[in-house]
């Protein structure tokens, strides 16, 4: 039970490890995608309640798990989407100025 939480910390923390020694911004940008995922995955994880029904199709006799977790999830997805969206425009406009998309060749230009 403990170890699905586990596996998720370890995807954030490879997800972390990338944006940090990556070298290129669309794989700093694939790494915080990593990470946003891990942490998608952690908060769901840790929402769920063994044996409980979802609401849409609760049995009247069973708990029924919360479905604000579940809503605010919906939307952090979304969010990170059209964040990824937006940051990825960025990197197409900085290879158009800069010629490169790599980060220590792009503060050497600056």
């Amino acid at each position: 039970m403990i170890a699905p939480i586990i596996v998720a910390f370890f995807i954030f923390i490879v997800g972390g490890f990338g944006i940090i020694n990556s070298k290129n911004i669309v794989k700093t940008i694939i790494s915080l995608n990593i990470a946003q995922t891990a942490l998608i995955l952690i908060f769901v994880l840790s929402a769920r309640e063994m044996g409980s029904s979802i609401p849409i199709v609760g049995i009247a006799d069973t708990s029924m798990v919360d479905p604000v977790p579940q809503a605010l999830i919906i939307t952090a997805i979304v969010i990170g989407a059209s964040t990824t969206a937006l940051a990825l425009m960025m990197s197409i406009t900085i290879f158009h100025y800069y010629g490169t998309l790599e980060w220590e060749k792009i503060f050497d230009k600056g």
